[in-house]
């Protein structure tokens, strides 16, 4: 079933857990995810970035179509709109939720470009998730780590003006590997948790820890975003097999195999089993 990020977000909130947001690029890892949500019962969020997929006019409609037809309910999210070219053909490629991604831009144009997009949105029916704050790399988090992280009262006053679903926020997290040890700012997201009245979003949640993302999942948080675990359980998966004789042309399934197995452990860690 093809939903929106308000139909699983919401109920995640009310309910104080999260839903795994998984960025899928291709047909076999697409189908990983799928069948991961639908072998535990849960709702999941279906991840395509612009700079992994670029042709979304031919994948888009590939992994709506596949949603449809699932008796999990999924969101099918474009993730990190950076550009309104993106985020347009993100709505005419089938998406169910867009993520403008403004984080880098100052406060006011973050708001006003938004805005814009919360308005078409909400006339087709769909929906649309924001940053604020900067989430930036692993590979450089001993400067990433400790800056732009999201300030309270302007998460507060950046929802009351743009109307977004869903808020990305920055408590400590990096996209892709770590280099240093994640430091999440739990005080600061249970400040957001209580001033925001949205459901919050974690970037970054690859290598930040399972106990790290326990306390997050219960404690705020109510989507979280994970590409590069997945992406090494795939390949781990493939490389941890004997590849003589035949097995070798069990190539792209072994991946997906690995992929949809990390998938279900995230699933159980956010506690949306069942739900």
């Amino acid at each position: 079933m093809l939903v929106t990020l308000n139909d699983l977000l919401i109920k995640a909130k009310a309910e104080n857990y999260a839903v795994p947001a998984t960025n899928i690029d291709n047909e076999h890892n697409l189908r990983a995810a799928v069948e991961a949500a639908e072998e535990m019962n849960s709702p999941l969020i279906l991840n395509v970035t612009p700079q992994a997929n670029p042709d979304l006019e031919f994948f888009g409609p590939i992994a709506a179509k596949m949603a449809r037809r699932s008796s999990a309910k999924l969101c099918l999210n474009l993730d990190h709109g950076r550009d309104f070219k993106s985020c347009l053909l993100g709505i005419r490629s089938g998406f169910t939720n867009i993520m403008i991604d403004r984080s880098t831009l100052p406060y006011a144009d973050n708001v006003r470009e938004v805005k814009e997009m919360v308005r078409i949105c909400h006339e087709l029916g769909l929906t649309v998730e924001a940053e604020l704050g900067h989430v930036g790399m692993g590979v450089q988090y001993d400067v990433d780590g400790d800056q732009a992280l999201t300030d309270v009262e302007e998460a507060k006053a950046f929802i009351e003006e743009t109307g977004a679903d869903a808020l990305a926020v920055a408590i400590g997290t990096a996209h892709g590997a770590y280099k240093g040890t994640p430091r999440i700012r739990f005080e600061l997201l249970h400040k957001l948790r209580d001033a925001v009245p949205v459901p919050l979003v974690l970037h970054g949640g690859s290598g930040t820890g399972e106990e790290n993302l326990r306390r997050c999942t219960r404690e705020g948080i109510n989507k979280l975003n994970l590409s590069n675990d997945l992406k090494k359980a795939a390949i781990e998966n493939l490389t941890n097999r004997d590849l003589s004789g035949n097995t070798v042309y069990q190539l792209y399934p072994l991946l997906a195999e690995g992929f949809k197995n990390k998938i279900k452990y995230y699933i159980e860690l956010c506690g949306c089993q069942g739900k």
